[in-house]
């Protein structure tokens, strides 16, 4: 799909655990890209009575253009400034060129060659974003790195001293008479500051009209290519047996079949079809989806013909890695009959998925390869794509999301977890049987069902089979919905330490503001308080600064902090203190402007902080002494921040404690996010992990950290805890554990099926650690308390969890 098609949808990733992006880049355009920005049109002393955007293609393909718009914000937005959008038309040729014209000023001498689409959007002369966006619904980010991880936004381009732009600045200079223009090779790193450069304004069009000089007469369009007719084909023919079309890019005519599902609201409106006299190929599939960009004017039942072109669409771009959904795109739809049975769907089930998930290409593309549907599931629902299918009664293993989607599995056999979830255990297992649902039943006729992990999708569920960007997964559009069964699921409550024990907690509070609701707060306290049974230390991820995601330079979260422990004090709570260190502004990566941060929250009644000052935001904090002498060079303290391990990501926070007169060693953490990561469906099989880079630098620089504080004292007491964004079997947790010579990993003690903290498209996986020297692990009391991920209603993304120990 183009967009998260409900009305309130914004985009999401498509990584097994996507928390978001660590920088302000995107992926660079392969093909479109915007060539050229002119806000000055109309204005004193323009010579184009009209603002402009040219589009050029640098790649070796056309692009249809019906499904994207050009979005346009102001230099300086705020919260709630809003895009304005042009919808475009037609198609973008291989080296060719496509204008949009925009709002005429009172000035100007000469109109623009003919655009090839027209808006009315007034841009500023010499600041704004302009975006080419696949989709015409408008964007909502109004930030570099949030408009970055939007995978509709194909490219973008600031200018002046706009705030939203790729890479290290805007494109410099535009003015009433000079436009921004990429260089004749069309290069795109995603740094406007270095693609572009100011000059005179040269809009061309796709006919070639235009170019470097105003003044000169029109050129003469090229003679346009004699097409082929149209083929008459089946629907099995335009799928093939691979998982793109023989078809790309050809007209066809005279395809029928019977509608099986009508998709009629968001950015990709459309029908699905399904010829009801299959051919024998198992490989091929017999439904396809027909985009109409409009509400389609058929219904479920109609017998219709269709003519049009066949579009491999690639959901996020072609460059994201997912895969590929065939369609019919510029459709002429002609309804034969109605009231017609719809063909018998698949049914998906255990004995139908196969247990391997994909093939593997060793990291290149498998979409050439021939679909073999019996011996890979990723295969199978590919087989399937456009068809109708039906699932029976079904574990639900993702909880409802604000999206109206929930997971669910077809295998119920296949790993699951204590509370009737899939564990995710490996890169080289998949789940197999995981599948999203997603609704085709108008919400005025019935609301979508609010299911937690371990609930039932009772009864059968069916419509046609698509492929999710959002989800990184194949998802059933349901015509017809089961009903949800409780589980019984309810949050969990930690069990009580003795007097003699150091609780120590870990929880991600998934960007914690003062401008949060009060609900927030109020829950987050009953968390710690209640669940949690007021722990000793925390170690809290995601504390944003006091003015939240607002980007003005403010980095203090005093009044955070305030407003966290106040609520927890009125929550029977004890009055918590606090230590952290401020970030340097918008360094930590994040929300933008959020500048989020490890903090420690302690009970003074109960542990003493080590106070010992020197710890700054770039200061690197030491070791020094030996035996029960050892001690930190300063308490709070920040580990080789200065380090390229930490670019755009938090710096793990160090701290001295002491527990009835016992040394504790605590070190706060969030590792570097899994954004940019292919996803666990990519067409690219083993999907590669680009982030774990980073992480695994992070990892060794902590190892070495930890590792000279243990030979310093080899009975020093160390807690190693936070959202280190990786699982218990990865590169960079075991390089951090040294595989468990230096720390213990504590959610490798737990029964196999309860080794998870964070629940993702379906996935019961660990990305959330209390790691803890040697010595302390042999005593060490652990827990994941579930109280979020498992749940629709949730106070954060992540459970948090405790350590009870004997120093």
């Amino acid at each position: 799909m183009r967009k998260r098609v409900l009305p309130f949808g914004i985009a999401g990733a498509v990584v097994l655990a996507g928390i978001g992006v660590h920088s302000a880049f995107a992926t660079p355009s392969a093909d479109a890209v915007v060539a050229e920005v002119y806000g000055g049109g109309g204005n004193s002393g323009a010579t184009y009575t009209n603002d402009f955007v040219e589009l050029a293609n640098s790649g070796a393909s056309a692009l249809d253009l019906s499904d994207y718009s050009i979005q346009y914000l102001s230099g300086s937005p705020t919260a709630t400034s809003k895009w304005q959008t042009t919808a475009l038309t037609g198609s973008l040729a291989a080296g060719g060129r496509y204008l949009v014209g925009e709002a005429a000023g009172t000035g100007g001498t000469t109109a623009l060659p003919t655009p090839d689409a027209t808006g009315t959007i007034a841009m500023s002369g010499t600041s704004g974003t302009i975006a080419l966006v696949q989709g015409t619904d408008a964007l909502t980010c109004v930030t570099a790195a949030d408009c970055a991880a939007d995978s509709r936004v194909k490219d973008l381009v600031g200018y002046g001293t706009a705030v939203v732009h790729e890479g290290s600045g805007p494109a410099a200079d535009a003015s009433n008479t000079a436009s921004v223009a990429r260089g004749a090779g069309l290069a795109d790193t995603d740094d406007n500051a270095a693609d572009f450069t100011a000059g005179d304004p040269t809009p061309q069009n796709s006919a070639g009209t235009g170019g470097s000089d105003p003044t000169s007469p029109p050129t003469t369009p090229p003679t346009t290519p004699p097409t082929s007719p149209p083929a008459t084909v089946k629907i099995h023919d335009i799928q093939g047996d691979t998982r793109v079309s023989p078809y790309e890019g050809k007209a066809v005519s005279g395809v029928t079949g019977i509608v099986t599902g009508v998709r009629a609201y968001g950015s990709s409106q459309g029908f699905w079809f399904q010829d009801p006299n299959p051919d024998s190929d198992p490989r091929t599939s017999e439904g396809i989806f027909v985009y109409t960009s409009s509400t389609p004017t058929v219904s479920v039942g109609d017998s219709v013909t269709v003519a049009g072109t066949v579009s491999d669409y690639y959901p996020g771009g072609s460059t994201a890695g997912g895969q590929a959904v065939t369609e019919i795109t510029k459709p002429t739809v002609a309804t034969v009959s109605s009231n017609n049975p719809v063909p018998a769907p698949v049914v998906l089930d255990d004995k139908e998925v196969p247990d391997s998930f994909a093939p593997s290409a060793g990291g290149g593309s498998i979409e050439s390869l021939p679909l073999r549907p019996s011996e890979y599931a990723l295969d199978l629902y590919a087989s399937l794509e456009g068809m109708n299918v039906q699932i029976g009664s079904s574990r639900v293993v993702g909880a409802t999301d604000p999206y109206s989607e929930l997971w669910v599995t077809v295998k119920p056999k296949q790993n699951p977890t204590k509370r009737g979830g899939t564990l995710y255990t490996g890169y080289d297992a998949p789940n197999s049987g995981l599948l999203m649902v997603q609704s085709l039943i108008p919400t005025s006729t019935s609301a979508f069902p609010t299911a937690n992990v371990g609930d039932t999708l009772k009864g059968t569920t069916t419509g046609p089979l698509d492929y999710n960007q959002f989800g990184g997964t194949y998802a059933l559009q349901a015509r017809t919905l089961g009903t949800v069964k409780s589980g019984g699921i309810t949050p969990e409550v930690t069990a009580k330490a003795s007097s003699d024990q150091a609780t120590i907690a870990t929880y991600n509070v998934e960007n914690l503001a003062p401008d949060n609701d009060q609900s927030k707060f109020d829950a987050l306290a009953k968390g710690l308080v209640t669940n949690l049974r007021s722990p000793d230390v925390v170690a809290l991820e995601e504390i944003q600064d006091n003015d939240g995601a607002k980007d003005d330079g403010v980095v203090a979260a005093d009044q955070t902090l305030t407003k966290l422990t106040a609520a927890i004090k009125a929550a029977g709570g004890p009055s918590y203190q606090w230590r952290e260190i401020d970030p340097v502004n918008d360094k930590d990566g994040g929300e933008p402007g959020g500048n989020i941060r490890s903090v420690f929250l302690f009970n003074p009644d109960r542990v003493s902080f080590v106070d010992r000052a020197g710890g700054d935001a770039t200061t690197a904090v030491g070791i020094t002494g030996t035996g029960d002498k050892t001690e930190l060079t300063a308490s709070p303290g920040r580990i080789a921040p200065n380090d390229s391990a930490w670019d755009s990501s938090r710096k793990p926070l160090a701290g001295e404690f002491t527990f009835r007169g016992k040394k504790l060693f605590v070190i706060a953490n969030h590792f570097d996010s899994k954004g940019g990561d292919q996803g666990i469906d990519s067409r690219f099989q083993p999907p590669v992990r680009s982030s774990e880079v980073q992480r695994v630098r992070q990892a060794i620089l902590e190892h070495d950290f930890v590792a000279q504080l243990e030979a310093a004292d080899p009975k020093a007491d160390v807690v190693v805890l936070g959202d280190l964004n990786d699982y218990q079997f990865s590169p960079a947790v075991t390089s951090l554990t040294d595989n468990g010579k230096a720390l213990t990993d504590l959610v490798n003690t737990l029964p196999a099926a309860e080794r998870y903290s964070y629940v993702y498209e379906g996935n019961s996986q660990v990305l959330d650690h209390i790691l803890v020297s040697p010595g302390l692990g042999k005593h060490a009391d652990y827990d994941v308390v579930h109280i979020n991920s498992e749940f629709a209603n949730q106070t954060s993304d992540h459970d948090p969890q405790i350590v009870r120990l004997k120093p």
